[in-house]
């Protein structure tokens, strides 16, 4: 069973919107209003990633706006004194490389709590942006795409699932028929849930033939 595997690549923006450590406050405001992005990667040199401003990163300069932080807050408190790039970064950057499945940079947002992901190569050199709604852009996948992926990488690639077919609504698979071994069942479905743009699988399967 071999499922095509989408990777950071197929649904990135590769040309991304960048600063360097100089860039002021107000112009990465602007920049992020312009662009609608939530986080802008930090470059240095010929383009290597040492760092991210987000929102996050800037919301300091409101939040202790006439107000004296507690000692727990002073690392925050010092960001709401910052007005460079340099000063506001969160860095090391949290960063994914361009052949990372999806799955693999969802996690790492999930994990990190960041909205978007520098993709960058094995030298840190920026490629591209990674979001959330890149992330999502598979299930955009037409539902006729998704059954004969299914059909050829999962159904067709074992001569026990003969017996089965697929339907696909909204990214529901549906699989029926015949399955001698039903300890198969949790194989198939997983195996079906591996193909990008599966929303949910669904097994409505007959009896099984003991004497066949």
């Amino acid at each position: 069973m071999t499922v095509s595997r989408y990777t950071v690549s197929d649904v990135m923006t590769h040309t991304a919107i960048a600063i360097g450590r100089d860039a002021s406050y107000k112009e990465i405001v602007a920049l992020m209003d312009q662009w609608k992005v939530s986080a802008l990667p930090v470059l240095e040199g010929e383009g290597r990633v040492v760092g991210v401003v987000s929102e996050a990163d800037l919301l300091p300069k409101e939040e202790f706006r006439g107000v004296d932080p507690r000692p727990d807050e002073f690392d925050e408190a010092a960001k709401a004194r910052a007005v460079r790039a340099g000063e506001l970064m969160s860095s090391p950057a949290v960063t994914v490389h361009a052949d990372a499945s999806l799955a693999e940079a969802a996690r790492i947002m999930a994990r990190r709590r960041v909205k978007r992901l520098p993709v960058v190569n094995g030298i840190g050199m920026l490629e591209g942006v990674v979001s959330r709604s890149d992330l999502l852009k598979v299930f955009l996948r037409d539902d006729e795409e998704i059954e004969a992926e299914v059909r050829r990488a999962v159904l067709g690639g074992a001569a026990t699932l003969t017996g089965l077919d697929v339907t696909v609504v909204e990214g529901v698979a549906v699989l029926r028929g015949e399955l001698s071994d039903r300890a198969l069942v949790p194989l198939v479905a997983r195996a079906v849930r591996a193909v990008e743009g599966v929303v949910d699988v669904r097994m409505e399967l007959g009896a099984r033939d003991d004497a066949a």
